[in-house]
């Protein structure tokens, strides 16, 4: 993902209170899981970046926890040996929370949401609720893994972000992101960002 790093650095900039470098490996991670699935089935999941304590005290596990008691050191998002483990977890429901020096302190995490205050487009699921939820709810930000390979950044509550990873996926797509928007493709990769006003 080195050739793409540009277009992640520059989304990811752009959120303020969570560690840039930590979201981006974040972005990578699931646009390889967008990619490739896993086991030749398209999947979805939820990371939340930033925020660690509060996001932990809104959510609870669906299951035992599988990352639970494995030291800090073998938890980090950078380990390549990590990365492959959240490929796998990554089938399962729940979301990956993350913190702002890029441990991945829990999975399968079902978050408290509610959908009071949002205003999201027709279409997006109950992972997108909850990113959505949970990024008006505290500091922190949400990736979202939809299983039609789409990924959404999500800030304050809104789609900041999406991340076609296909460049044929681009032709006749509409995007869910509102406003004044920008779109930017680079090695197969395109990247649609909503315009600060």
């Amino acid at each position: 993902m080195q050739d793409t790093a540009g277009i992640f650095r520059e989304i990811c900039s752009r959120r303020s209170g969570v560690d840039t470098g930590v979201l981006e490996q974040v972005v990578e991670l699931a646009v390889e899981i967008a990619r490739e699935g896993r086991e030749g089935r398209k999947i979805g999941t939820l990371f939340v970046v930033g925020d660690a304590e509060e996001v932990m005290r809104r959510s609870k596990p669906l299951i035992l926890d599988p990352l639970a008691g494995h030291p800090a050191e073998n938890k980090r998002i950078s380990d390549p040996n990590l990365r492959e483990t959240i490929k796998e977890l990554s089938q399962l429901d729940g979301a990956f929370v993350v913190s702002d020096e890029g441990v991945v302190l829990s999975a399968a995490r079902y978050l408290d949401t509610t959908s009071e205050d949002l205003d999201l487009p027709l279409g997006l699921g109950s992972r997108h609720m909850a990113a959505a939820s949970v990024s008006r709810r505290t500091n922190a930000v949400a990736v979202v893994v939809s299983e039609s390979s789409m990924v959404r950044m999500f800030d304050d509550g809104e789609i900041v972000s999406e991340i076609i990873p296909e460049l044929w996926m681009w032709d006749g797509y509409s995007t869910k992101v509102e406003g004044r928007v920008s779109a930017r493709s680079e090695n197969d990769i395109t990247v649609v960002t909503r315009e600060e006003e």
